[in-house]
């Protein structure tokens, strides 16, 4: 697992980082002395990171306060001196263990064996969670904690952007945490076609074809050149 270790006190930074040192499991990307050089590292790194080691104490800005402001948290393992934030600490679903100071080798196992247990089980599941089909016309996106079911024909067109794709629909559109690859796993071949690094259209709802892009409702989507044979055979040509 990837890793980074948010903590003011020089210390600490060293053992937790020494004791990252010796599981093979784990790699340390960086270390921070505040929240903020944190958020901003995560900002252009999070798709990075599996795990964070967070003290609770910082000045400033407190672990708690630094967890709100991660839209999608990887893993934690909250570190502290205090024991009195324990039940507080269980609230958020990304934590997943309490280590208290001064931490020892035997306790930073067992956090570390959770947390490795924890993001096994979270890729394994990653596509269900996010993008699932559970019948030949079905499609359930996960959106603000909530699955929602799309009618697989009535989509028309998949684009990426980023860590996110847009799915548009004859009759609305969804905006989901995942990637093309992810969903196009569970798309049916025989209505479905990547023609560019970035699209996936249903071929059935193509209205012109020019050139290397084609017409979808009022979108123009390019085709790229390795994959433009494959959407001309399966085209029924005249």
């Amino acid at each position: 697992m990837n890793c980074i270790i948010i903590d003011d006190e020089a210390t600490a930074v060293a053992i937790i980082s020494q004791l990252c040192s010796k599981d093979e499991s784990l790699h340390v990307l960086a270390e921070f002395p505040n929240a903020i050089q944190a958020i901003k590292y995560l900002n252009q790194n999070q798709d990075q990171v599996d795990l964070i080691f967070l003290d609770i104490h910082m000045p400033d800005f407190t672990g708690f306060d630094f967890i709100e402001t991660l839209k999608n948290p990887p893993k934690i393992i909250l570190t502290t001196s205090d024991s009195n934030f324990a039940i507080q600490a269980f609230e958020y679903d990304c934590i997943v263990d309490y280590l208290v100071k001064p931490i020892t080798a035997d306790r930073f196992k067992k956090a570390i064996q959770k947390a490795n247990s924890k993001v096994i089980s979270q890729t394994q599941t990653a596509s269900s969670e996010n993008v699932a089909a559970t019948s030949s016309n079905d499609l359930y996106v996960n959106i603000d904690r909530r699955l929602i079911k799309i009618d697989i024909p009535s989509i028309y067109l998949i684009e990426a952007k980023g860590d996110y794709i847009l799915v548009k629909t004859e009759e609305k559109n969804y905006t989901v945490h995942s990637t093309l690859k992810k969903i196009e796993d569970k798309l049916p071949n025989d209505l479905f076609l990547k023609v560019h690094r970035s699209f996936i259209i249903n071929i059935k709802k193509i209205i012109d074809i020019e050139d290397n892009s084609v017409l979808i409702k009022k979108d123009v989507i390019p085709v790229s050149r390795s994959n433009r044979p494959e959407l001309m055979k399966r085209l029924n040509l005249l």
